[in-house]
């Protein structure tokens, strides 16, 4: 977090914890900082696991492991589809009117904002494979393209995310990507088999876990 949006952040827990008792925000503010020696936190939404998702995660990133550490550097790939749209806070979404103009007698096109039932917005996908020497560029799928198993080993695979991988590492790097329907189907990985000098199988991949894929966790 920046430094406005903890002054923010604290400034509306302060402002609540006032409301809350009854405690001047001053005397909140005083006592979270002088008296109990608190700093604010920013929480991270994860997701809950069961104690077989922990074990099967342990399981399958210490055979990982030993796999990135007997072939050397790997290449985590993944995509993302961004919705393109402009930002609307609406906190900053209002209007002026007299002073003794009841909100009632404001007309109703002045009041709301309307939408369509389906609102139409631009959507881009780009694929990337990030490893410990860099990244590819982005690789941006084609508008209204269908991304089925023929399109992601065709287009994406043999055109764009090999050829850039082999740019930057030559031919020594395992290919690991995420667990998808188009990426796990089985001409997909027997293409992946004969084209890369290693590759990590869809069942050597735990289930709904985007932590070990650095492509994900970083958000790109």
């Amino acid at each position: 977090m920046t430094s406005s949006s903890v002054k923010r952040t604290l400034l509306a827990l302060t402002v609540q914890i006032a409301r809350e008792t009854g405690i001047p925000r001053s005397s909140v503010t005083r006592i979270v900082d002088k008296d109990l020696k608190l700093k604010c936190l920013k929480r991270k939404r994860v997701q809950q696991l069961t104690d077989a998702n922990r074990l099967s995660r342990l399981k399958h990133s210490q055979v990982l492991l030993d796999k990135f550490l007997e072939h050397g550097l790997s290449f985590f790939t993944d995509a993302k589809l961004f919705t393109v749209a402009s930002p609307m806070n609406s906190q900053n979404d209002r209007m002026y009117a007299p002073v003794a103009t009841k909100k009632r007698d404001v007309s109703v096109s002045r009041l709301l904002r309307t939408r369509t039932t389906f609102s139409k917005s631009v959507c881009v996908m780009v694929s990337v494979a990030i490893s410990k020497l860099g990244c590819t560029n982005l690789v941006f799928v084609e508008p209204k393209a269908k991304i089925n198993g023929q399109y992601y080993r065709d287009m994406l695979l043999m055109q764009e995310l090999l050829p850039a991988i082999r740019s930057i590492a030559g031919d020594v790097f395992v290919f690991q990507q995420d667990n998808t329907p188009e990426n796990r189907g089985h001409q997909t990985v027997e293409r992946l088999r004969r084209e890369t000098p290693e590759f990590t199988s869809p069942d050597m991949w735990p289930a709904n876990d985007p932590d070990l894929n650095p492509v994900t966790a970083s958000g790109a």
